[in-house]
């Protein structure tokens, strides 16, 4: 392994085209973006989860495709046109009454906001007019023992 002599010219041309030359530039900014895989753009790739379609069909992991969608919960005040909420009709306020006495959310009575708001202002005028128990039976019994 022989090295062949370099002549001084060709050394003081190569360090004039590594500092700061026009060459040195260029190569700097084609390394940058060389330095970052970027997958593709790919508009609309789903909801999260980071797996592709692909990979739902075999080995681990992986979220099952739905067969079916459930069903949108429909306010059956919105759904019957007739009925009103009115305080007096204590057994239809108890569908939306838990055990214990506390008043169900939307998500748990499916409702819209509109009635929601309506039933609650009935359940709460019903307590008040002993139509309706603040507190389970079973919490009465034990707190008089």
């Amino acid at each position: 392994m022989a090295q062949e002599p370099v002549e001084v010219n060709e050394i003081e041309e190569t360090e004039e085209t590594v500092e700061g030359s026009p060459r040195q530039e260029s190569r700097q900014e084609q390394a940058a973006p060389q330095q970052r895989n970027r997958r593709p753009y790919q508009p609309n790739r789903g909801q999260g989860g980071g797996q592709d379609d692909e990979d739902q069909e075999g080995g681990r992991g992986g979220r099952r495709p739905m067969r079916f969608q459930p069903r949108r919960r429909v306010c059956i005040f919105c759904a019957d046109k007739t009925k009103v909420i009115d305080w007096k009709r204590a057994d239809m306020l108890r569908r939306f009454v838990g055990d214990s006495g506390e008043i169900y959310p939307r998500r748990k009575s499916g409702l819209c906001a509109k009635h929601q708001r309506r039933v609650a202002v009935a359940i709460k005028r019903a307590r008040h007019l002993a139509l309706l128990p603040f507190t389970s039976e079973h919490i009465r019994v034990m707190s008089k023992s």
